[in-house]
């Protein structure tokens, strides 16, 4: 649970799980899955609910991924370092994450939503905005489509997801952390300013710890403070941001829900255990990564031309380095090659690392990209046994194949 959710107050529910009813013009749904990742370990683990559960790498630079809310009531949320979770709630079962399963079932969870409407945007793994607007003719109401979604969520995966149903996103997503974990509720197209006023305004999107501080001194405690300062004084405060909270204060948000968005790029990154200055170790880590980046864009059907390595050393200085290839790929190999190749040539072969990261950037679709042939090259190749590789993936386990030099040891001093 992230802070701003702490320190919003609860709302009432309705009794015995009815809908509520004053849902006009609010077509807007934000769902959002409860403790995702915890929630679907506990599927294999049923023997653990009801206890604190803590998602997330178990070494010394590990950090919560999830919790279930058992855990979260001693203090520990999501991004927390797994040292000060421990402290918290040192009776807490610790689960290795298992990305292969998250991603299965949260594809799932999409197909139920557009199931439903094609105006679907998810923002992550386990939430999104839809539309519902087109749907209401054929399914029923805002508030009764949203309880059909938690119903058929629940029904077919055994986990829980809450449902903010409103005018508008902003409002929808504040909706959905206040009714958390397991609830529905709807924020009437013509109470929006009452549900916002009382919250603290922390809760805006935009605020974040130094933001708030600055409001505070100000005199600003809750949103309905900040909707009472003139927008030129905001604006002389905060600058352009200013002009975006006054707007959030009274409720007013004109995106829409904006389907299929295009990712820009696709990357990954690992925290070590503790620092690493071999450079086969990096080495190695360079080709995990690769190879998820790479898996990651053949499933999203994607190539890109930039490959950019992302190089965080001992003492947090973060240097990145990028290199556009002459055509576009998908292909593990050539993203290692090439990251491999912006390793050393940044001349930190020798120096201690914390962190590293692949990423690839400048992505187009995977149909619409050519590949020339080089003079002795086969038209089959690294990318048909990677693509095999991903089948196998799929039918078997995410690591069910892996290059060789990825079958090493069970501790080489990096978070498994």
């Amino acid at each position: 649970m992230s802070r701003k959710q702490v320190m919003r107050p609860r709302p009432e529910r309705p009794a015995g799980g009815a809908v509520p009813a004053d849902d006009t013009g609010c077509p807007i749904l934000h769902v959002d899955m409860d403790a995702f990742f915890a929630s679907v370990e506990l599927l294999e683990r049923p023997e653990l609910r009801g206890t604190p559960v803590i998602v997330g790498a178990a070494g010394a630079r590990g950090v919560v991924l999830s919790a279930t809310y058992e855990a979260r009531r001693h203090g520990v949320h999501s991004a927390m370092p797994m040292t000060r979770a421990r402290r918290l709630c040192p009776q807490a079962v610790i689960i290795p994450p298992g990305h292969g399963k998250y991603s299965a079932v949260s594809r799932s969870v999409m197909e139920i939503f557009r199931s439903i409407t094609p105006e679907v945007e998810p923002i992550s793994t386990d939430e999104a905005f839809l539309d519902v607007g087109g749907a209401r003719r054929r399914l029923g109401r805002p508030a009764e489509i949203a309880a059909m979604i938690r119903a058929e969520v629940a029904d077919r995966h055994g986990i829980t997801c809450s449902v903010g149903v409103a005018s508008s996103k902003f409002v929808a997503k504040l909706a959905s952390a206040q009714c958390k974990p397991d609830g529905l509720l709807v924020v009437p197209a013509g109470g929006v300013v009452e549900f916002l006023h009382p919250l603290p305004v922390a809760a805006l999107w935009g605020v974040g710890e130094r933001t708030e501080e600055a409001l505070v001194r100000l005199g600003i405690k809750t949103v309905g403070d900040l909707a009472q300062v003139p927008e030129a004084t905001l604006r002389r405060e905060f600058g352009a941001a200013g002009a975006h909270l006054a707007a959030l204060a009274w409720g007013r948000d004109e995106r829409r829900v904006t389907p299929h968005i295009p990712d820009k790029s696709i990357g990954a990154e690992e925290t070590f255990a503790r620092d690493v200055d071999d450079p086969e170790v990096i080495g190695r880590e360079l080709l995990r990564l690769s190879e998820r980046v790479a898996a990651r864009l053949r499933a999203g059907g994607h190539v890109g031309r930039t490959v950019s390595v992302k190089l965080r050393r001992a003492d947090f200085t973060t240097i990145t380095r990028s290199r556009t290839l002459r055509e576009a790929t998908d292909v593990a190999k050539e993203i290692h090659a090439t990251a491999r190749e912006l390793y050393r040539a940044a001349g930190l072969e020798r120096v201690r690392l914390r962190l590293v990261g692949v990423r690839v950037e400048n992505l187009r679709p995977a149909g619409t990209a050519t590949r020339q042939l080089g003079l002795g090259d086969r038209e089959t190749g690294w990318r048909e046994a990677e693509l095999a590789m991903d089948r196998a993936a799929r039918r078997f386990g995410p690591e069910t194949v892996r290059p060789a030099s990825l079958v090493r040891p069970p501790f080489d001093g990096m978070d498994v």
